[in-house]
């Protein structure tokens, strides 16, 4: 097991009605929030009505900027770190899923900078400071609303980068269940692949001796693939929903992180996907993480094989390794298709003809992953195992 320093300072409350505490919570860090969330489902749903109301009552100044995309746009958030400093916003108060999230958070790092906001995203500069960023969360995926990362997408030659700092830790998070009964399946299933992800590129390092993040990351996934099907097939299921989305949180608020090194080579390979076809990035981890899986298991056996029988119910086979391991990976694309999910490109309509891009985009700051460190090459041949 590695050192770590372990630290997350979100302040989470959990449970139904947890929206009505935004006032209370926001009133002691800013006089005026800039309030940022997606389409119109917010208003629609009455929830905007009742973060205004909260707000409201706390003395909280409103300005507000809708239209944040999935995969999120560097445009917008440059229209609200103009907006931000002409108003003199004194917090990002994001109400969706990740993606509103991390428009936010790029919003608060980008309205005190002193430089253009994407500059962080390229490596080119470092904050000294950013503003205080809440959470009302209304679709469990990203687990955006506990980390410290923020993942942007630049139209200007479609580049999709992510960028980590303690600074973007949101200050609160508020957590009701009962805001995510109206999801439509699909972003319910994307959401649900996210967080699986999320875990297994944690799950799947070369540190040795860490036994216990190992057991915390099964636990994680099986209760996804657990309750996954139950929100599907009821999506008013308060208690699907509740584990949903306290395992999103779980799974990327750097808990299951310590003592290990994680790899994040199936995002890099799936960030290139969204960013030219646009598609979901759960959607797109559905296909790159099994044909991950399938390039790289070799590598490790015995930890496949772990994965397969522990997660997976694969009873093991002491004489063939190889084949308990390769079960695993079956019995996830098993268990995605089951429950909806394209496992191919084709399914997703995406051909092969920009895979070089792809693949040479995704490696533009060196190799990808750290399980097994991957290259141009090695990252094509991921790609051609989603065709």
């Amino acid at each position: 097991m590695r050192d770590f320093t372990f630290q997350n300072g979100t302040k989470i409350l959990f449970g139904r009605a947890a929206e009505e505490r935004v006032g209370a919570e926001t009133a002691p860090l800013a006089a005026t929030v800039l309030l940022h969330y997606g389409g119109g489902s917010v208003k629609r749903s009455g929830l905007y009505d009742r973060i205004a109301a909260s707000l409201a009552d706390a003395a909280v100044d409103v300005v507000e900027l809708g239209g944040v995309q999935p995969n999120p746009r560097l445009s917008l958030v440059e229209r609200g770190i103009e907006l931000g400093r002409r108003e003199r916003i004194g917090l990002v108060l994001a109400v969706g899923g990740g993606s509103v999230i991390d428009s936010a958070k790029a919003i608060a790092l980008g309205i005190p900078a002193s430089c253009g906001v994407w500059d962080f995203f390229e490596g080119i500069s470092k904050p000294e400071r950013a503003l205080p960023v809440g959470v009302v969360l209304t679709l469990p995926a990203a687990g955006s609303e506990t980390s410290p990362v923020s993942v942007i997408t630049n139209e200007e030659g479609l580049y999709k980068r992510g960028f980590r700092n303690g600074l973007l830790r949101p200050r609160f998070a508020l957590l009701n269940p009962e805001l995510t009964f109206s999801l439509p399946a699909d972003q319910t299933r994307f959401g649900a692949v996210d967080m699986l992800a999320h875990v297994m590129e944690r799950y799947f390092t070369n540190e040795a001796d860490v036994e216990l993040t190992d057991r915390l990351c099964e636990a994680t996934m099986k209760t996804i693939i657990a309750n996954l099907p139950r929100a599907l097939a009821r999506p008013d299921d308060y208690a699907a929903r509740a584990e949903l989305m306290w395992a999103s949180t779980i799974a990327h608020n750097d808990l299951l992180d310590t003592g290990r090194e994680g790899d994040w080579a199936s995002h890099r390979i799936e960030h290139e996907l969204s960013a030219l076809y646009d598609v979901a990035h759960g959607a797109g981890l559905a296909v790159v993480f099994p044909a991950w899986m399938d390039h790289v298991v070799g590598h490790d056996l015995r930890r496949f094989a772990q994965f397969a029988h522990r997660v997976w119910d694969v009873e093991p086979d002491f004489f063939d390794m190889e084949r308990t391991a390769r079960e695993g990976i079956a019995r996830f694309r098993a268990f995605l298709r089951s429950c909806g999910l394209a496992t191919t490109l084709k399914e997703l309509s995406i051909g092969d003809d920009r895979f070089d891009e792809m693949a040479r985009k995704a490696v533009e700051k060196g190799p990808v992953g750290t399980f097994v460190p991957l290259g141009e090459e090695d990252v094509r041949a991921v790609l051609e195992r989603c065709r």
